[in-house]
């Protein structure tokens, strides 16, 4: 029987810093990464691919902001957003995954589902949103946003204006996660939980409804792989290796490293948050809750078995 493999896509693999995200681009980027991706296969490897939208997400927002300011076109709200990324993101990983298989000769079903992703609508993020979206606007903007629609906003700290920011609360259950085991196994490959999904609740009633949150791709990946019972998670990002003492003499690369040693590197401080810090979370909570391993590593690494940091029990 193959082993099944949850493959968290970084934002790099999408959209280079210093690029302005045009189709050809973005298109030129993910062919590199399912390139490198399709290595797996090699190793005996089903596939399900998960990927962020952060620059996508954004440059969706500034659309609406501007079609509203100029043609009075009303603004969707964040879900809509997410869905809309996960929808143009998820064509184009189909694509070129298919335009690598056919280089390689390899013939495979692929298929990008949009997936809605269960939060609590009592998670405490909702209490204290952190995680900016969108454009910046004038205090003037501000006020009025604030009162017209209810928006938190933070000061731009290097003075470019005031960032609305939403929750980013903890994903409590994939949608479709068995439709998503089922098709793997069956040896297709399947495009799952963009932009850490479609934040949703449910209501009461039991009916699901969407809200303005920003959930965690890595977390969401790690939890879609921990129902699939997935074998390994690779979280692809634009290093190596995690590293500890980054940027100073004492740097070190992290090889294959323990639960208990990495949460103490993550206790202390040692990994940026907003970066390393939640990949090594959600690194962390897939090998606790069943998984063989987590692998951290540049996407070229890949066809390298043993390569990168290996979070193992």
């Amino acid at each position: 029987m193959k082993k099944l493999a949850v493959v968290a896509l970084g934002g790099n693999a999408l959209l280079k810093s210093g690029q302005k995200g045009s189709i050809s681009e973005q298109e030129e980027n993910i062919f590199a990464a399912c390139d490198e991706v399709a290595d797996l296969l090699d190793q005996g490897y089903n596939l399900v691919i998960a990927h962020g939208n952060g620059p996508q997400v954004g440059n969706v927002l500034l659309q609406h902001e501007a079609g509203f300011k100029e043609f009075g076109i009303p603004k969707q709200p964040m879900d809509i957003c997410v869905a809309e990324t996960q929808g143009s993101i998820g064509y184009m990983i189909e694509q070129q995954m298919r335009n690598v298989l056919a280089e390689r000769g390899i013939k495979k079903n692929i298929v990008a589902l949009i997936t809605q992703v269960l939060v609590d609508e009592k998670d405490p993020a909702f209490s204290n949103p952190t995680k900016p979206v969108g454009p910046y606007y004038s205090e003037e903007e501000k006020e009025k946003m604030t009162e017209q629609q209810g928006w938190k906003f933070n000061e731009d700290p290097a003075g470019r204006g005031w960032r609305r920011v939403v929750a980013s609360p903890k994903p409590k259950d994939i949608s479709n996660w068995e439709v998503v085991e089922t098709l793997a196994r069956q040896g297709n490959i399947v495009i799952t939980v963009g932009g850490g999904g479609i934040p949703a609740i449910m209501k009461k009633n039991g009916k699901f409804e969407g809200i303005d949150a920003v959930i965690d791709k890595d977390l969401a990946s790690s939890t879609l792989a921990t129902n699939i019972k997935a074998d390994a998670f690779f979280i692809l990002t634009d290093i190596t290796n995690v590293m500890v003492n980054f940027n100073t003499p004492e740097q070190e690369k992290l090889k294959t490293i323990t639960i208990e040693e990495i949460s103490k590197h993550l206790a202390d401080g040692q990994f940026t948050e907003g970066s390393m810090a939640p990949k090594v979370r959600a690194g962390i909570q897939f090998v606790e809750n069943g998984g063989a391993e987590t692998v951290i590593t540049d996407a070229r690494l890949l066809k390298k078995e043993g390569a990168g940091t290996r979070i193992i029990k």
